[in-house]
């Protein structure tokens, strides 16, 4: 059961929203705030799973300002912004205050009831045309240089880094760190993409710049 708080300071959308979600046999609404202090407060007390945050709150504390002390209180109760604008401004904000989503109040029921599903089990939900914004934002810094690719890698994607950067095989990898050679394939395939470099000279480079070598450059 997806336990569920409603914040918004419209007493008609909340009595909306709960009649909607109530009527799903594993999501139950047991509480409701009008502004961010109740919803933090409600929040202590009640420990919902998803509090369904509205961004814009005129009265009390908005919904940016409460999702940020909501996360330092409670992190590991997942927060869905429900806003009315299709902006990134607002979009990156959300996300910078803890949020675990966001989704347009003119979505259709079923959009909000994945969105609700998708961050109580600890996933990220955007809806799609902020998707695409941020895709598009995030490969246009990566072409400009702006965003660091190496931060993009895995633990075990950097340990394959390090032994190609040394010289090591493909299957020496894989005896190395007991997998297959497929698996040290499929990383090694996986972190060429994430760094967009096609050649071993490129990754010995970007190994010695990382120090994953013991010595840089």
């Amino acid at each position: 059961m997806i336990k569920i708080l409603l914040c918004d300071d419209h007493a008609v959308v909340r009595m909306g929203l709960k009649m909607l979600l109530n009527n799903h046999s594993d999501i139950e609404v047991i509480g409701e705030a009008s502004e961010g202090n109740e919803g933090i407060q409600k929040s202590l007390e009640l420990k919902p799973n998803v509090v369904v945050m509205d961004l814009s709150m005129p009265h009390g504390k908005d919904g940016l300002s409460a999702t940020t002390e909501l996360k330092k209180l409670l992190p590991e109760t997942a927060i869905l912004i429900l806003t009315m604008h299709d902006d990134e401004e607002y979009l990156f904000r959300a996300i910078q205050a803890g949020a675990s989503g966001c989704i347009l109040k003119s979505a259709p029921h079923d959009e909000l009831l994945s969105a609700i599903r998708s961050v109580a089990a600890g996933n990220a939900y955007l809806h799609p045309s902020a998707t695409k914004r941020l895709m598009e934002e995030y490969i246009g810094n990566a072409r400009n240089g702006n965003v660091d690719t190496f931060n993009l890698l895995s633990d075990r994607e950097k340990e394959v880094l390090t032994l190609i950067a040394k010289g090591f095989s493909n299957k020496e990898i894989a005896e190395q760190l007991v997998i297959s050679v497929k698996t040290v394939e499929t990383h090694k395939g996986n972190l060429m993409e994430k760094l967009q470099m096609k050649t071993r000279p490129e990754l010995v480079e970007i190994a010695l710049k990382k120090g994953l070598l013991g010595y840089g450059i």
